[in-house]
């Protein structure tokens, strides 16, 4: 042992040792977040943490934090991939832990929801599509794309920013495309977003009641961060898909405030009138009402039209 520590003593006193060491506080002391740090936490630290911190420190500071420094996921750099460094406390000196990156959480929450729900039947162009990719032959659409782009933009930059979009226009223009468009442009900005073809989940949620898993269901989708519900209205609606299914999700979202897009063919009043009339001829217009308050709270309705893609 006491050769060990003969070395270890001869390497730092070496000039080289010195130099290295220096260089690595000057650096340190010039990151603004663990000065930051060190400054908010100073009554919580031993006289001498920094000192014995230094280790911790540098590798804090030579980790990529909320994703700064990675192209992707999966060429995540730090040595825990998806996890990135946080400073903490304990006993008075300084440490570190790993904890989900952007990201990672991002990655999560999607994984998470696709396992409850099965039955997104969204196409396959719809998930791969891009903003450089949608037609802006319309001033519709035109219109369309930029107040989607200002929306992502202001999901980025403002956390509680919860209006999504209303997309609402005939059959093939492009409402779809341009919700998986908003999705993967939300999804480079490490934002996690859920899209579900509204009628096949509704009949989802009809057979989950005898596999009593539509409660975890209806929960996982009330609580996406950012959902997007494509072509509602398409549905042959009942007075419990509607109060039941809908409803709740849309409550729980009003009230927490979180970002909801809407695909559909009716503007607000076809579609108002669509949920007054349940499969049985049963006229509720106080209950319709009552959703279309919560849509409106959620989303700004823009139309698209133009020419039937499908068909071109």
């Amino acid at each position: 042992m006491d050769p060990i520590n003969r070395t270890i003593r001869r390497i730092s006193g070496s000039n080289e040792f010195q130099r290295r060491y220096e260089k690595m506080k000057k650096e340190i002391a010039a990151d603004p977040e663990i000065q930051q740090f060190l400054q908010t936490h100073a009554q919580h630290l031993a006289p001498n943490a920094a000192d014995q911190g230094m280790i911790k420190l540098y590798e804090f500071m030579t980790r990529s934090r909320k994703c700064a420094d990675c192209p992707s996921l999966g060429a995540c750099k730090n040595t825990m991939k998806g996890y990135e460094p946080k400073l903490i406390i304990q006993n008075g000196y300084i440490d570190m832990q790993y904890a989900p990156c952007p990201r990672q959480i991002a990655f999560q929450e999607q994984r998470n929801t696709e396992k409850l729900i099965q039955s997104m039947y969204v196409p396959k162009d719809v998930l791969n599509a891009t903003f450089d990719q949608v037609d802006v032959d319309t001033p519709t659409r035109m219109k369309a794309l930029k107040t989607a782009e200002d929306i992502v933009g202001q999901l980025v930059a403002d956390p509680e920013h919860y209006k999504g979009l209303y997309l609402y226009g005939k059959f093939g223009v492009g409402k779809s495309y341009l919700l998986g468009a908003i999705a993967n442009e939300l999804k480079k900005q490490n934002k996690a977003s859920f899209i579900l073809y509204f009628p096949e989940f509704l009949k989802e949620m009809k057979q989950s009641l005898g596999d009593q898993s539509f409660a975890g269901k209806v929960d996982a989708v009330k609580k996406a961060s950012i959902l997007m519900l494509d072509d509602i209205g398409a549905e042959s609606l009942s007075s419990w898909a509607r109060d039941e299914v809908l409803g709740t999700i849309l409550q729980y979202r009003m009230a927490e405030g979180l970002p909801t897009f809407f695909s559909s063919n009716f503007d607000y009043n076809e579609l108002e009138h669509h949920l007054t009339y349940s499969q049985r001829g049963e006229e509720e217009p106080i209950k319709a009402a009552r959703i279309m308050e919560r849509i409106k709270f959620l989303s700004i309705p823009v139309e698209m039209k133009g020419k039937n893609k499908r068909n071109a």
